[in-house]
């Protein structure tokens, strides 16, 4: 038999060539270890994902200072378990041992703790970011009436409040600005919500405002500059005490939100603003 008939007739005695049978091809031992891998790796991130869970104030710790992500927690160990950067980690401990008690690092401020965490990099960067601007309505007045140690235990405790809401949002006190904060997010949503979470953060008998607006602005180790910083100041002045105001371009970027309500879009006049901006009041649901 010749190399050609025998390669034709063992072709036509092949399990696939019965009836129109196929005999469906086997997986590579390679893939079959990695998707077992991966099941065992997923059921492992669920499981760590409910214990966390199970303890509130660990989960609330570990997300504030971006050990894990909000949103791999809420989704059952989806995902990745964590977008900060070691330098990010390092720089929330710092901040919350600041908040914390007074030692020697407390004395060094807000700007030598970006700093010190920042590590290497450019001096100034452009990204697209979402700025939070708050204040306390009131406060000069308080100070006027109590004095300055009652003001600034006031100003303590507001920072103990507001510096987790911020950080378990994944974001940046960049500055504090006598009562209020300059706040920085990488997305709009996380500034909102945070933007919601910050009103409870103001101590009695004062009211917390707040603004929110997203742009383009150098970033740098201790600073963010542009207009949207200048934008998200004003939107701040313009809200009541207790309100918190976003942009139209806000809300072109994140969409519908759960849990939160829109209101209805006012075209506004601002200080310094030359052009007209879409202001939206914004509640939680």
């Amino acid at each position: 038999m010749s190399r050609l008939e025998r390669h034709v007739t063992l072709g036509s005695c092949s399990p696939s060539n019965f009836a129109g049978v196929s005999t469906p091809p086997r997986r590579p031992a390679r893939e079959t270890g990695a998707a077992a891998l991966n099941s065992v790796r997923q059921a492992t991130a669920r499981k760590a994902a409910e214990l966390l869970r199970s303890d509130p104030k660990d989960a609330d710790t570990a997300v504030e200072i971006g050990l894990v992500d909000r949103r791999w927690l809420e989704e059952g160990g989806q995902g990745p378990i964590s977008s900060t950067s070691p330098s990010d980690m390092a720089r929330r401990f710092l901040e919350r041992s600041l908040e914390a008690r007074p030692t020697k690092l407390s004395s060094l401020g807000l700007s030598v703790v970006n700093f010190l965490s920042s590590g290497p990099g450019k001096s100034g960067d452009t990204k697209l970011i979402t700025v939070v601007f708050t204040d306390l309505e009131g406060f000069t007045a308080y100070t006027e009436a109590n004095g300055d140690a009652a003001a600034l235990a006031l100003l303590e405790r507001h920072h103990q409040l507001a510096g987790p809401i911020v950080r378990g949002r994944n974001g940046k006190i960049v500055k504090f600005l006598g009562d209020g904060l300059l706040c920085s997010f990488a997305d709009p949503e996380s500034g909102v919500r945070a933007a919601l979470e910050l009103l409870e953060s103001a101590p009695p008998p004062l009211r917390l405002r707040a603004g929110v607006h997203v742009g383009e602005a150098m970033v740098s180790r201790l600073d963010i500059v542009g207009h949207v910083v200048n934008v998200a100041a004003r939107v701040c002045a313009y809200a009541d005490g207790g309100e918190v105001l976003i942009t139209d371009q806000v809300v072109d970027a994140v969409g519908s939100l759960d849990g939160v309500d829109y209101g209805r879009s006012k075209s506004r006049r601002l200080k310094g603003i030359k052009k007209p901006i879409g202001l939206r009041r914004v509640s939680t649901a």
